[in-house]
């Protein structure tokens, strides 16, 4: 607005809008982690594809929580990180997948790439427009991060166990090709279900804590150290089933099932409680 008590040479100028450096950092790292595994995938490299999907959810994990802490958050930022996490965790955990086993199924094979694909485009989509209405303390869906972690650790784990020669994890290949079948199914639709999934954002990192936690964190470290695409697959596994159980629980005990807010006074809200 022009004001009409200063000269016309010091009016007050506009402050130009720009992007913020330190959280699209990570964000464009956690792509280039995406985009570092397809290449992998192309090299047959499966072993390093699966590290960038786990190196981009780490980096993922960090873009928001550097925003916060920094003050830096802005709706560039936002949308900037749901098009890595597409990359990172909807189209590279697919085509890693494809690449490495599922083209010996020939047409199941590509299907079971592409649900994983959409259903991934689909949960990225609600999150973006349920942010408002939606418990934060738990994932509508199992997340993107999580989903592309059962596939990429899957892969991940088979490789690391097929050095020790002889049939991997006691399968056939042509069974460990319907296992990542199933796994890519269950992670792909996993992701748009209303199941709960813990979200762990009511964790802060800036209040105090007892001893004992940061023991219990060293012993997690040292236990993930023993052997890693074992221990953090398990994790995984366990994380990817929580939801139903939590859903299971709920529904057994008559508690409401849903994360969405009750409300159904906005038209865009409804449909959504399910």
């Amino acid at each position: 607005m022009h004001d009409d008590t200063l000269p016309d040479d010091v009016q007050p100028r506009k402050r130009r809008k720009g992007i913020y450096i330190l959280p699209n950092l990570f964000t464009l790292a956690a792509l280039f982690g995406g985009f570092y595994s397809v290449v992998m995938a192309m090299n047959a490299r499966f072993d390093l594809a699966a590290l960038g999907v786990f190196a981009a959810m780490i980096l993922d994990s960090l873009d928001g929580r550097v925003a916060r802490m920094t003050n830096t958050q802005s709706a560039f930022g936002e949308q900037m990180d749901s098009l890595s996490d597409m990359v990172s965790f909807g189209a590279a955990p697919a085509l890693i997948a494809y690449e490495w086993s599922l083209k010996g199924l020939g047409r199941w094979g590509w299907i079971a790439a592409f649900v994983y694909c959409a259903c991934a485009a689909l949960r990225l989509a609600r999150f973006n427009v349920n942010t408002g209405v939606v418990d934060k303390r738990w994932f509508q869906g199992l997340p993107s991060p999580a989903a592309a972690a059962l596939v990429a650790g899957f892969i991940w784990l088979v490789n690391e166990w097929g050095k020790r020669g002889g049939e991997v994890l006691y399968l056939s290949w042509t069974q460990i090709t319907w296992v990542t079948f199933a796994f890519t199914l269950y992670a792909g639709l996993s992701m748009v279900t209303n199941a709960p999934f813990y979200s762990f954002k009511d964790v802060q990192m800036k209040k105090s804590v007892p001893f004992v936690v940061i023991v219990l964190i060293a012993l997690g470290i040292a236990v993930i150290n023993i052997h890693p695409p074992t221990v953090l697959f398990g994790l995984f596994v366990a994380y990817g089933l929580s939801g139903y159980v939590v859903y299971a629980w709920r529904r057994a005990k008559g508690q409401p099932v849903s994360v969405i807010s009750t409300s159904t006074e906005e038209p865009d809200e409804r449909g959504l409680h399910n």
